[in-house]
Order: structure tokens, then C-alpha cells, then sequence
């Protein structure tokens, strides 16, 4: 992104108009249904991978598209405002394509990269758990060294999409040889692991992709699993959740923009009162203004956020993506309810598909960090506050 005139690059202007055309070929009806159905949105996210949108941040070499996480959140971002938005794009192809791009091996790049990048194979994240949430400080999943390799044993919770997933990538702790304090360390394990057991937990979410709990009882690693230096852990970790913040902004500004499409459409065609349109009216002209103010506003955040990311300024990233996170999720859940407003009775109508996001854009605020530690670092990082927690 231009840093004088905020303009995009053509080719990343060309790439949204190109997954915009593919989302429009599937759209909200389809997302819907297959969500409902208990299926998958396997068709869309196959062509996708085919079309090289879903690799678009992973290096040529293998399988990628060589560009950076701001593309692949503009790829998110176009489908989720096509009524399609594909929550595994955060986890497989941003948070751990990402950290197996800088720091894993040569083998495992190798065996992952290619087909994370086209879609044929899925890897999800594993940080929360019951007791400890995302606070890596209090993880209790420990690795152990067994040999040459490793035995992981813990428990993880609201882990997206294992079912669908070739394997996890799991943050845990180990010990320091010389301090006998854990350290956190990241390790790819198969979901076809012994030892390695998921269970569905049940959500009033209406998505395709659903959540998990994980148990690791006592499952083999080989010396390979361990991605990265063991310690260096805690630099590669961060290096996963910005993109994951971004890319958490990105879904959520999608949303926005298709409620608030339907929105605008809906209150230029309703006539009621005299045949006039009901977006003539300030009491509903004035919060779309509002909302689509924000959501600018919000935008200009996430792009920033993903040109800090991509220049290498980690530490300046992680601000701007806390930020724009927060700023998009807003957003989201404010388009979401004033886009059902202006429905009326329409508006939780399966016809008109938006009641099946009033939950989702919901979990902005949660996840994949709530609002309120997004508040606690701005307070202690961007405004010198103390520490609070």
C-alpha cells in the first residue's frame, strides 16, 4: 500500500476484483445452506486453492504466490463480502503457513507450503486452553524429550476446524535444561496421531467450520515436529498471531460490507410512508453513513497493519493489528444489527441472509483475542500505561 496516497498496488487491485467474481459464483445462499447442512464449503475453498488465492502470502518456491499477508487478507476480505467468509483462511494458510514459511526447516516446508497453498491440505492452531485461554505464560500442554523426539501431553479448547485439518500445530511448553522453567515451543502433529483425540463442541454459531476440544495423551513426536528453534519459540509464536489479528480484521470488515450492501440495496427499494424509499429517511440514512465512516476507518487500519507486518516491523505491526482487529470487529457487529434494523421482520429472515451473521460477527469481540486484552495492551504498549494484568 502506497504510504503517500493510500491507493493499493494494481496487482493487488486485480486480485480483489478476480476472488470477488469467484465469491459472487457462490455467495451467502451457498455458504449458508452448506453451513446448515453440517457440510463444508469444500467446493469454494478447492477452487480457490486451484486459482492460487488461498496461497497467495507463501513463498513461489512452494506452491505460493510470493506476496505478503496483506494480499492473502485482501483474499478473505473479498470473500467474506461476498457472504462467504472462510474462517480456516486465518488459521491454515496465515498463522501457519506463515510461521513454517519463516522459520520452519527445509522438510517442512517442503511437506506442508505446497499443499497448505492450494488447498489440498489444511493445518489448524492450537493455543487456548480451559485454564490458561491464549495466555501462553500459563499453557500446561508440556513436551517431553523422549529420545530423539518428543511426548506431548495437555489439553486445548475452541481449536476451528480439526476435522477438516491434516494436522495441528500446537503450541506447548518445555523445559529449560538450565533453569527448569517451561518455555513455550511449536510442534506439527498429525490429527491421525496416536493419542491425539478431538470432540465437536456444540455452538449456536451457524458456520461450516466448527470448534474442538483436543486431548494429547501422551502423543509421539519425531525430532522433526518441533518447528523452529526451541529457543526462539516465543518470537515465532508472535509471528503468527499478527497475521492471525490481521486476518481476524479482515473477516470481520468482509461481514461489514456485505450487511451493509444489503443494507443500502434494501433501503434504496423498500417504499413505505407515502412511496418513498426508506433510505431517504435520516433515522436510517445516518447509521449507514455511520457505519460505512467506520469501516473505512477500519480498513485503513488492517491495510496498515498488514504493510507494517510485511515490511518486517513486527513490533510496529502488532500494534496497528490489535488495533484494526478491534476497530473491525466493532464495526461488524454494529453493520450486522442496523442491516437487520433496516429489514425489519425481513431482516432475520432466512430469505434475505443476515440473521446467520448476528452471532458470528459476535465472535469478533472474542475472538482471537477479546476486545479487552486488545485494550490492555494499547493501554500499557501505546500509551505507557501500567500493566493491568
Amino acid at each position: 500500500m502506497n504510504a503517500m496516497n493510500f491507493t493499493e498496488p494494481e496487482e493487488r487491485v486485480a486480485l480483489r476484483a478476480a476472488v470477488a467474481e469467484l465469491g459472487k459464483k457462490y455467495g451467502h445462499e451457498y455458504y449458508a445452506k452448506q453451513a446448515r447442512a453440517g457440510l463444508k464449503t469444500e467446493e469454494l475453498w478447492s477452487e480457490a486453492g486451484r486459482l492460487g488465492y488461498l496461497g497467495v502470502n507463501l513463498p513461489e518456491e512452494y506452491g505460493g504466490g510470493g506476496a505478503g499477508i496483506a494480499d492473502l487478507a485482501a483474499v478473505l476480505e473479498e470473500l467474506a463480502a461476498a457472504g462467504s467468509p472462510l474462517l480456516l483462511m486465518v488459521v491454515s494458510p496465515a498463522i501457519c503457513g506463515t510461521v513454517i514459511s519463516r522459520f520452519g526447516t527445509d522438510e517442512q516446508k517442503k511437506r506442508w507450503l505446497p499443499g497448505i497453498a492450494d488447498g489440498t491440505r489444511r493445518m489448524v492452531f492450537a493455543i487456548t486452553e480451559p485454564d490458561a485461554g491464549s495466555n501462553s505464560h500459563k499453557i500446561t500442554t508440556t513436551a517431553k524429550r523422549d529420545g530423539d523426539g518428543w511426548v506431548l501431553s495437555g489439553r486445548k479448547v475452541y481449536i476451528s476446524g480439526v476435522d477438516e485439518a491434516d494436522a495441528v500445530l500446537v503450541v506447548g511448553r518445555t523445559e529449560d535444561a538450565k533453569t527448569g522453567k517451561l518455555k513455550p515451543a511449536l510442534f506439527t502433529v498429525p490429527t491421525d496421531a496416536p493419542g491425539f483425540e478431538y470432540r465437536q463442541i456444540e455452538m449456536d454459531i451457524i458456520s461450516p467450520e466448527k470448534q474442538f476440544g483436543l486431548f494429547l495423551d501422551d502423543v509421539h513426536l519425531p525430532a522433526e515436529a518441533l518447528v523452529g528453534e526451541e529457543d526462539a519459540a516465543i518470537a515465532q509464536l508472535f509471528a503468527g498471531l499478527n497475521p492471525e489479528r490481521i486476518m481476524g480484521a479482515s473477516f470481520s470488515l468482509g461481514i461489514a460490507r456485505y450487511a451493509l450492501g444489503k443494507a443500502v440495496a434494501y433501503a434504496n427499494e423498500r417504499k413505505v410512508w407515502g412511496g418513498v424509499p426508506i433510505g431517504s429517511h435520516q433515522g436510517l440514512a445516518h447509521p449507514l453513513a455511520e457505519i460505512k465512516i467506520e469501516l473505512e476507518l477500519a480498513k485503513l487500519m488492517t491495510q496498515k497493519a498488514a504493510s507494517l507486518y510485511d515490511s518486517g516491523d513486527d513490533f510496529g505491526a502488532g500494534e496497528s493489528a490489535n488495533m484494526a482487529k478491534y476497530a473491525a470487529a466493532e464495526v461488524a457487529i454494529r453493520a450486522v444489527d442496523q442491516a437487520v434494523q433496516t429489514h425489519g421482520g425481513n431482516g432475520l429472515a432466512s430469505e434475505y441472509g443476515l440473521g446467520t451473521l448476528v452471532t458470528a460477527v459476535r465472535l469478533g469481540r472474542i475472538a482471537p483475542v477479546s476486545r479487552e486484552m486488545v485494550l490492555n495492551f494499547v493501554g500499557q504498549h501505546s500509551l505507557g500505561l501500567p500493566r493491568s494484568y
